[in-house]
């Protein structure tokens, strides 16, 4: 049995205007970025592989004035990325949102980094995140500071059932 299709035009399609496609102002969404580091959230980096793609990784980050901190270690995926390649983008959610709140942002910027030989910053970060606990050991780890050093941030408007 075939079904009739009707495949005649019904009038002009309805554009559909994507609310997201403009976020909040430069300040503001800078601001929304502030406010989800301020409490319980999830960052993950985005670097660049060699060959293009994107390389993700969840990572705890600490706000330093306008930067961003994060520590990691020499010789894996995301320092290798970001010493060839410094820009990074950083995608801050908050786990806390509410209703009038972003429920995300996006921090665009370059990075540095630097030594952290007695790893004193990854114990801050253990403090800030695990509570006070040690850090597993690392025989022969290099670990490094990173600092995000931001450009440009994006936080879509506050969701309005309207």
């Amino acid at each position: 049995m075939t079904t009739p299709h009707d495949h005649e035009p019904h009038g002009p399609a309805t554009t559909y205007k994507d609310p997201l496609t403009k976020g909040l102002p430069a300040g503001r969404a800078r601001q929304a970025a502030s406010q989800i580091l301020a409490g319980p959230h999830l960052a993950v980096l985005a670097t660049t592989n060699a060959d293009g793609s994107a390389q993700m990784s969840a990572i705890f980050v600490k706000p330093d004035g306008d930067d961003i901190l994060f520590s990691t270690i020499e010789g894996r995926r995301k320092t290798a990325n970001m010493r060839r390649d410094p820009r990074v983008t950083l995608l801050l959610h908050s786990l806390a949102a509410s209703a009038t709140d972003s429920a995300y942002a996006t921090i665009h910027g370059t990075v540095e980094l630097t030594d952290d030989p007695d790893a004193a910053f990854h114990q801050v970060m253990y403090d800030l995140y695990m509570g006070g606990g040690t850090p597993p050991a690392e025989p022969g780890a290099h670990r490094l500071i990173v600092r995000v050093r931001p450009q440009r941030a994006y936080a879509p408007p506050p969701y309005s059932p309207e």
